[in-house]
């Protein structure tokens, strides 16, 4: 159990573009297995392989609720390739910008296809909150991240938070 360290906001690696896995190897998996134990540990539902600093198309998930079975995603190059026509408002979060939430608009379904932890292709429908977790954590592989969605003026304090403590950090 490898539990790695969290990038937060404004680290440059979490606005980059992540590069295509060539192969489903021991290496991929592994860092597979450390994003879960980072992402149970943090606790959260989603994490991507940019947020702990690995510029890989790689993004892990678990949305079982606290007491229930988990239920571990591993998507390996995943591409939505089907958003839905219906929009839903919810809260979102993320591990890089902690302790904020704020609603965010997105469709309400998606179809995304990845290649899972077999070297298999894989093509899923997701509603729900599924369907806003994928499309949260396929952001991170492009350096899109959730606060982007917001108007410029909510955008810009959570940035200016951040790049303070970040100075107050680096003293």
């Amino acid at each position: 159990m490898a539990i790695r360290p969290i990038l937060i906001i404004p680290d440059a690696r979490l606005r980059a573009v992540a590069d295509p896995i060539v192969e489903v190897d021991e290496e991929i998996k592994t860092l597979a297995k450390d994003m879960l134990d980072t992402m149970y540990d943090a606790p959260g539902i989603g994490l991507a392989a940019p947020q702990i600093g690995v510029m890989k198309r790689i993004v892990v998930m678990d949305l079982a609720a606290e007491g229930e079975t988990p239920t571990p995603l591993v998507m390996i190059n995943p591409e939505i390739t089907k958003f839905g026509d219906e929009i839903q408002v919810t809260e979102e979060g993320c591990l890089s910008i902690p302790e904020l939430y704020y609603e965010v608009e997105r469709p309400s379904t998606v179809t995304v296809k990845y290649t899972d932890l077999d070297g298999k292709e894989v093509t899923k429908d997701a509603d729900g909150k599924l369907a806003v977790c994928i499309q949260h954590e396929l952001d991170h592989l492009d350096g899109v991240l959730y606060i982007d969605y917001l108007s410029r003026l909510k955008r810009d304090r959570v940035i200016k938070k951040f790049d303070k403590q970040a100075k107050l950090a680096a003293r």
